[in-house]
């Protein structure tokens, strides 16, 4: 049987029992039972299952990493953590997120506007709040606000225009000052895809030369006490922990630089992100165990803080996919295989057909265990031979359409026979044998990564998964577009089941998807987001709640700036009551194809 990686990938979240994928947690529901009593309440199209208890989890390991590392090197400072808004800033999964983790102080991260009016109004009061990103005006006053509030919020310094602008808006306001953090510049970056956050030639942070400049403007304006911290970040999801070590040497020197300078109120180092999620299914990409990077942590910053004779100082993370990925899960059904309709009623023989019609005839025929891969290639040699002869006018459609349909039935029977026990032998042919997966989605919708930059997320079937897959999968959604497709790879493969969808429902989960998927995904074919629901338990019995639908097709219309009232008056114009009525209907369903199983 295939476990699809579950092992590497899943942390014990998710378990397969009795040939169905379940989730590990309180009473172990399956994902199909969870898929079923959705699709009752008539919602059609994808899914996304949102599970708030594995936030949770990652936030509880998060803390218990450097309460123990703390513990084991007698460190002073303490740890605070904060959860990046731009991770994914939708209501189902961030109001659970800051209800669960109030015991933690956990805060949050803004980098925008909108962001920071989030953190405004849900953080937990005298919890953290960091501002980055680039800002004007504005957004400065608005942390100004927020600290008249009563909120604990530092604004990271991306330049000192900015550091400028907090000057000008205290001088114009009677508002109490936010603190002020540096963002530098380090010489040192992290790994991975998205390693260009850091090191000297990164979009954020300030020089060594700006860093003294605006430590000089503070004190010139005598506001060095609102400097309480500096931040960097070197990378999301990093594979290796050394770039890490690097970056805390470097950062150390420059927070305990500035102390023995006079930032008296310098009391805390934000190490960004960087944590890794495991995205492979195939083999562990991350190079560190989690309780070695808090040990790096802190014992670095521990080392450079006595060496230098400064206090040890706060610690801040803004891991955000760490804590997200994981608590989301994107189903959805599959719609068609592709060689369904290769069956044997669908040939079209003659009396007389050309020779290697007979051929690929016989094979079928005759085909065994103990010639099954023989005369598997054979067959898709018949094929090429016949395509040509199709090309130069020798054969007709009917001959043609014969030549496919026996080599795919040759192919199916000689994988049955051999029961894939030689996967290796067959790789070397897969990318003529594979099955199309028609799935209800959009890749540019629910995996922008996948399309963007090439993310891998594990995927496997959710029932099945006491049979062996015996089908290379070529994955295709339902948008019109050539991108929307993960193509099966002999480097990574992907088998699925080879099912009968006339008679049983066949649905795929896609996992890792619950940082940034949903707030990057696109309208692309003017397809939304999936419908969403949040899986909660009480006293240990499975809930479904705060469903919120995929949106309507007049809604999408509506947000691109349409007016709805004129496309409604405009397609009554020619049609009878009856027919508008219908109409009408289909303007109030999501853009998802509509099937059997869908």
């Amino acid at each position: 049987m295939e476990n699809y990686g579950i092992d590497i990938w899943a942390d014990d979240n998710f378990i397969i029992e009795d040939g169905l994928l379940k989730l590990n947690y309180a009473s172990k529901p399956s994902l199909i039972d969870m898929v079923k009593e959705i699709r009752e309440e008539d919602y059609k199209g994808p899914l996304l299952l949102r599970f708030p208890h594995l936030s949770l989890k990652q936030i509880d390991k998060l803390f218990t990493l450097y309460d123990n590392a703390i513990k084991e090197y007698d460190y002073k400072g303490k740890f605070n953590a904060v959860f990046p808004l731009k991770v994914n800033q939708l209501p189902n999964f961030l109001l659970p997120l800051i209800k669960n983790a109030h015991k933690y102080n956990y805060g949050l991260e803004a980098g925008s506007k909108a962001e920071l009016f989030l953190a405004m109004t849900y953080n937990k009061m005298g919890a953290p709040i960091t501002v980055n990103g680039f800002k004007d005006k504005e957004m400065i006053h608005l942390a100004f606000i927020a600290k008249k509030m009563g909120h604990n919020i530092t604004v990271i310094i991306e330049g000192l225009n900015e550091l400028e602008v907090i000057l000008e808006v205290a001088k114009e306001t009677s508002l109490p000052k936010p603190n002020v953090g540096l963002r530098v510049r380090l010489f040192n970056s992290g790994s991975g895809v998205w390693a260009k956050s850091g090191g000297i030639d990164s979009k954020f942070g300030l020089s060594s030369t700006e860093i003294l400049e605006a430590f000089e403007l503070l004190k010139k304006n005598d506001l060095t006490d609102i400097l309480t911290m500096i931040h960097f970040h070197i990378g999301s999801s990093m594979s290796t922990i050394k770039p890490l070590k690097n970056a805390l040497k470097e950062s150390g020197h420059i927070y305990a630089e500035l102390k023995n300078l006079g930032a008296n109120n310098l009391s805390a180092i934000n190490i960004g992100g960087g944590l890794a999620v495991e995205y492979s299914q195939f083999q562990r990409t991350t190079q560190y165990h989690l309780q070695e990077f808090a040990n790096d942590v802190i014992f670095t910053l521990k080392n450079i803080a006595r060496q230098k004779g400064v206090e040890e100082p706060d610690i801040y993370t803004e891991s955000g996919r760490f804590i997200s990925a994981s608590s989301t899960v994107l189903i959805t059904p599959v719609l068609e295989l592709f060689s369904a309709e290769y069956t044997p009623e669908h040939l079209r023989l003659k009396e007389v057909n050309p020779p290697l019609i007979e051929e690929l005839i016989e094979l079928y025929r005759d085909i065994n265990s103990k010639t099954a891969l023989e005369f598997m290639h054979d067959s898709i040699d018949h094929l090429e031979s016949l395509l040509k002869l199709f090309d130069l006018g020798y054969i007709d459609l009917e001959d043609r359409s014969n030549a496919e349909l026996l080599t795919n039935l040759v192919i199916k029977k000689a994988i049955w026979l051999l029961e894939v026990d030689d996967y290796e032998e067959l790789k070397r042919i897969d990318n003529k044998i594979q099955e199309k997966y028609l799935l209800n989605f959009s890749i540019f919708q629910s995996l922008p990564d996948f399309w963007g930059i090439q993310q891998e997320f594990p995927i496997m079937p959710i029932t099945h998964l006491d049979k062996k897959p015996t089908r290379s999968a070529s994955l295709w959604d339902i948008t019109c577009d050539s991108d929307g497709e993960i193509p099966f790879t002999p480097e990574k493969p992907l088998y699925l089941h080879d099912v009968d969808l006339d008679k049983e429902e066949y649905y795929l989960a896609f996992f890792q998807v619950g940082a940034y998927q949903d707030v990057l995904g696109m309208k692309h074919n003017l397809f939304s987001h999936p419908t969403e629901i949040n899986v909660v338990f009480e006293n240990n019995e499975l809930k479904l709640e705060k469903i919120i639908e995929s949106q309507k097709i007049i809604d999408i219309l509506e947000d691109i700036d349409y007016d709805t009232k004129e496309i409604k008056n405009i397609l009554k114009m020619n049609l009878d009551d009856n027919t508008y009525r219908i109409l009408n209907k289909y303007l109030n369903e999501n853009s998802y194809l509509k099937t059997a199983w869908s």
